[in-house]
Parts: structure tokens; C-alpha cells; sequence
């Protein structure tokens, strides 16, 4: 089996995996992409609506026009692409072992970024009760069975979750003549962004039902019907209020899982919230030269912000490779009462100029709160009045120099104003 020596190793060739690879070689590192699929482009090929680009390249696109973009400019530079080729292992030193039609490859490389995207949760993980009957997919199987292979999943769906997918979906399926009863939301307020709600389902005249879930399916070979109820605060469901909906086709968007199984066998640190690497401000993971970006890391609202960040941790990649670690003290980031996570989880104490761009999700709606950083006892940083939503990622940029002369942990938190 021959080795191949690279500066810079990517493992996924989807939107995070084609930045990062783009952004090492010009820092100019030798980069190699492996990517399981036969194309590159990974979810965007499949995602024929509009919406993407807004932010990137100022410029409305479809999911396969922002990937093509991408594709064009990785097939001019000198990358090296390994198709249809998956990845088995990945070592603590960085050694990457996969296969192909040609056999076995190893790959040694000085720094590798994770950008494997993330899975579907299916109907195993949510446990409704029932027989197993053909007509249930994940909203993005459903979609890839429409957009890909021309085929028509079902004539009347109902669609589990009100995450972006499912709402994306409840439209695709409505214009292709398939009725779409309605979207049940277990949480009380829905988990996909505005933009898709309006576009999705009220232009549409589609109903979402939030504190809803569905309680029972039924049918042997082919769905017959759900069951749906309204549930309690605890997500449980209400006795009497269960209702009987006849449909052929049942729709799942009940959330995403980071694909991190090769990050484990490496000995990477998982976030117990995301699913996700831990990660630095560089984002690094804790095995030094392994960094993480996109939807492995935790899940985007927006291809734009993956890209961005996938061009980061390619370019902290590269100068991994050429540079090799520098270490530093740390500042552990933690989360307040209503955070529910961050990223990056920890930040270099160095001497570079700039901000470091923390990303973050809080855990209930709050209307008119305040982002606060702590150090110890001192407010470090107080931003403006504003909502947060559960459904759409915060950021917030803070200077470096602010934060090098605070103590080793800095806690995000947003106090609510009553």
C-alpha cells in the first residue's frame, strides 16, 4: 500500500470541505480533498431551491450553483481530488487510511481538517410506536428522491419537525402535487429560520402546529395513517387530545447529527451538546494539527457562514502544516444559564490582532436580552437589548486585546430584561 504525503488532508468534499481545501492551497499548502460520493458538492447538489449565495457572493443562487462555483475553482487549482473514496480511519497522528476502486490508501499529512457534514436523525432515534410500513423518510431522503432520482416519495404527507429541511420540503412536495396536511412541531416555537416559514409554508397555505408531535403510525406495508397530539412542557404527550390523520407519506426533520465517528477513532474531544469537536479559536481540536469547520462541527443556518468558517480553519490548517504548533496559554469559554452552546469553546491567549468570532445558540426564545461576558465577577462586554432565538445562530466578534488581559475562563451568558 503507498503513501501519499500531503500538507493538508480534508476529509469531505461538500461546501466545508471545498472552502477549506480552497483557502489552504492558497496559503500554500499541498492539499488533497477525499470524498466518498462520485461528485463533489456534497448536501448543496440535491438543495435545487434558491436562497444560497446571499451573503457570500452577493448573489441569489440554487444549492448546485453555489457548489459549482466552488467545484470550478478547486478543478483550476492544484488539488488533488480522491472520489468516490472513503475514509476508514484516522490516527492521532494525522495518518489516514481509505479505500477505493483502486484498493487501500494511506494518506500522511501534517494537518487534516474534518468537514464530513452531518446525518439525519431517523425514526429509530425519536421512537414512535408502530409497525415499520414503506412511506417514512428523513425529509432529506425525501428530497434527494424528488431532486436526483425523479421519483415521487407519496400523494399526501405529513412532515415531523419544522426544522429547515421539512419546511424546504413541505414546499417541494406541495409543487409537485403531493398535499401536504401539515408540519408538526413538538417545541413551542419553530426550529427553522423565518425566511423558510414565510416562503414554505404560510405563501403556501401550509399549517405548522407547534407543541405537536406525532404519537403512533400506522400501517403494515404501506403508511395508512398517523396519529398526532398536542404535548405538555415537558414534550409529553396530553391524553385526549390524540387525532387520526390519513397519509401515505411521513416526513422526519427532527434534527441533525454531526458525522464524527472518524474524529473519535483520532481521539477528538466531543462537545456533549453539539455532537461536535471542541474546538479553539483557531479551530483546532484538541489533537494539535486537527481542525474542524462546517456541519461536523455543529450545524449552520446558512451555507454562507460555512464556507466562512471553512476558509479558516483551511487557512489555520495550512499554517499548521508550515508552521507546526505554537503553544500558548488558553482561555476556556464557558456557557451561562441560557447558552446552549458555543464555538469555539476555548481561545488562544497570543499576541495576534484581530477579534475571535464566536458563534452561539441560546437554549428558549428570550425577547429583549442582553449578551454578557463575564470574567470572574467583572462584565467584560455587555451588547445591546435585542431577541434571541433558539432557531437561528448568534455571533458576535470580540477583540482579542480585550479578552488577553482577562483571567483563564470567560462565560457567555444573556440576561433578560424584565
Amino acid at each position: 500500500m503507498e503513501a501519499l504525503t500531503y500538507d493538508v488532508a480534508v476529509i469531505g468534499g461538500g461546501p466545508a470541505g471545498l472552502a477549506a481545501a480552497l483557502e489552504a492551497y492558497k496559503t500554500g499548502a499541498k492539499v488533497a480533498i477525499l470524498e466518498r460520493n462520485e461528485e463533489l458538492g456534497g448536501i448543496l447538489n440535491q438543495c435545487i431551491h434558491s436562497g444560497f449565495g446571499l451573503q457570500y457572493f452577493r448573489s441569489e443562487l440554487t444549492g448546485p450553483e453555489y457548489a459549482e462555483k466552488f467545484i470550478e475553482m478547486v478543478n483550476d487549482a492544484d488539488i488533488d481530488v480522491f472520489l468516490n473514496t472513503m475514509v476508514i480511519n484516522l490516527s492521532t497522528d494525522k495518518n489516514i487510511i481509505a479505500f477505493n476502486k483502486n484498493g487501500l490508501m494511506q494518506i500522511n499529512a501534517k494537518a487534516v481538517v474534518l468537514a464530513m457534514g452531518c446525518r439525519e436523525r431517523p425514526r429509530g432515534a425519536i421512537m414512535t410506536p408502530g409497525f415499520r410500513p414503506s412511506g417514512i423518510f428523513t425529509a432529506g431522503q425525501a428530497q434527494r428522491y424528488i431532486n436526483i432520482e425523479n421519483l415521487k416519495p407519496g400523494n399526501k404527507a405529513v412532515i415531523l419537525g419544522s426544522g429547515d429541511i421539512g419546511l424546504i420540503m413541505a414546499r417541494r412536495l406541495t409543487l409537485e402535487g403531493i398535499k401536504v396536511v401539515g408540519v408538526y412541531e413538538i417545541m413551542p416555537y419553530p426550529n427553522g429560520l423565518y425566511r423558510n416559514i414565510k416562503h414554505c409554508l404560510e405563501d403556501f397555505n401550509i399549517p405548522l402546529h407547534l407543541s405537536m408531535t406525532v404519537t403512533n403510525i400506522y400501517g403494515k406495508k404501506r403508511l395508512e395513517a398517523v396519529e398526532v397530539a398536542k404535548v405538555d412542557s415537558n414534550g409529553e404527550p396530553i391524553n385526549g387530545t390524540e387525532e387520526r390523520i390519513e397519509c401515505d407519506t411521513l416526513l422526519l426533520s427532527v434534527g441533525l447529527i454531526p458525522e464524527n465517528e472518524l474524529s473519535l477513532n483520532a481521539g477528538v474531544i466531543l462537545n456533549d451538546t453539539t455532537n461536535g469537536p471542541i474546538v479553539s479559536d483557531k479551530l483546532e481540536t484538541n489533537i494539535p494539527g486537527i481542525f474542524a469547520c462546517g456541519n461536523v462541527l455543529h450545524v449552520h443556518d446558512l451555507v454562507d457562514n460555512v464556507t466562512k468558517e471553512a476558509e479558516f480553519a483551511g487557512k489555520n490548517a495550512a499554517l499548521f502544516a508550515q508552521n507546526g504548533k505554537i503553544d500558548s496559554l488558553k482561555i476556556t469559554v464557558k456557557t451561562g444559564n441560557e447558552i446552549r452552546y458555543t464555538v469555539p469553546n476555548c481561545i488562544y491567549k497570543d499576541d495576534d490582532i484581530g477579534k475571535v468570532n464566536m458563534f452561539f445558540r441560546v437554549k428558549r426564545p428570550i425577547v429583549n436580552g442582553r449578551l454578557i461576558l463575564k470574567s470572574g465577577d467583572k462584565v467584560i462586554f455587555e451588547g445591546k437589548n435585542t431577541n434571541f432565538k433558539p432557531n437561528k445562530m448568534e455571533n458576535i466578534r470580540i477583540s482579542k486585546n480585550l479578552l488577553n488581559n482577562m483571567l483563564d475562563e470567560i462565560v457567555v451568558d444573556v440576561k433578560e430584561e424584565v
